[in-house]
Formats: C-alpha cells, structure tokens, sequence
C-alpha cells in the first residue's frame, strides 16, 4: 500500500471486498435454473475471498460427492482468481495435496468479480466438466459480474 492509500489506518488493516449475500444467492438459484434448463442436476457453491461459504444449494437427485466437489472449485476460483481447470503437469495434483484438497483442477469454478475486485468464487458440479463450466459462465453473464 501507498501512505496514500494507507490513510488514516497506517497500514494495520487492509480493506477487502466480498460478495453480498444477495448476489451468492442469486448465483445458486440462477446455477440451479441453468442447470435444469439444460437437463444436469447441479450442485452450487458461492465462497468469499477467504473461502468462507457464503451460499449452496443442490438440485433434488444431485449426486452426493458433487456438494463437496463444487465446494472445492469455488475455493480454487476464490484462491487462484482464475477458472477451475487451470493447472498442468505435476501441480495438478500436488497443489490439491498440499491444500488438504481444498482446490482441484476440475472445470466448474468461475471467479467472482465487479467492477475490477475480487469478491470469491462459484464452483458447480454435477455435470461434465465443460457442463459445468458453461453453466457457471452462464451465471455470471447473467449477474452481469467480469467474466
């Protein structure tokens, strides 16, 4: 930070967005809608920045390890500030080791951005993992969030 920028606060805290919880919500219904309208029972997770849960739902008939799943592309959204899917090679696997398997490399998570700041991450799963991310691309044209 800047003296600036610092202000009054002298650098003892820094100021960070999150996502409201009227947007999370609104994220899991539309992930839910989408996802029926396309014929995949999904399950939807909305994390802050710091990977606190903030909303989810599951679609009645969701398959039991997809809560769990889309949990872990939110956070790897929410961390990376990047799409789920991203990593390659060897740190594919040990980045999710190493995390206790708090991030994968599944596709299906998608940042959460407005107007240029970070806000958390959306992470679906239920579907195939091009599924899954056309849905959650889908959510945020929807919200109008950066995609």
């Amino acid at each position: 930070m800047t003296e600036n920028e610092q202000g009054e606060n002298m650098g003892h805290y820094v100021e960070t967005a999150v996502v409201s919880h009227e947007t999370a919500l609104r994220a899991i219904d539309l992930a839910l809608e989408i996802g029926a309208r396309r014929g995949v029972r999904v399950a939807a997770t909305v994390v802050d920045p710091s990977l606190a849960l903030v909303a989810f739902a599951r679609a009645d008939g969701t398959m039991a390890h997809s809560t769990e799943t889309s949990r872990r592309k939110a956070n790897t959204s929410a961390s990376s500030r990047r799409p789920s899917g991203w990593m390659q090679g060897e740190f594919a696997v040990a980045l999710p080791m190493a995390t206790g398997h708090l991030v994968t490399n599944i596709r299906g998570g998608v940042p959460l951005a407005a107007d240029g700041r970070h806000l958390g991450g959306l992470g679906i799963a239920g579907g195939t993992p091009d599924e899954d991310a056309e849905i959650a691309a889908a959510v945020l044209a929807e919200l109008g969030l950066d995609a």
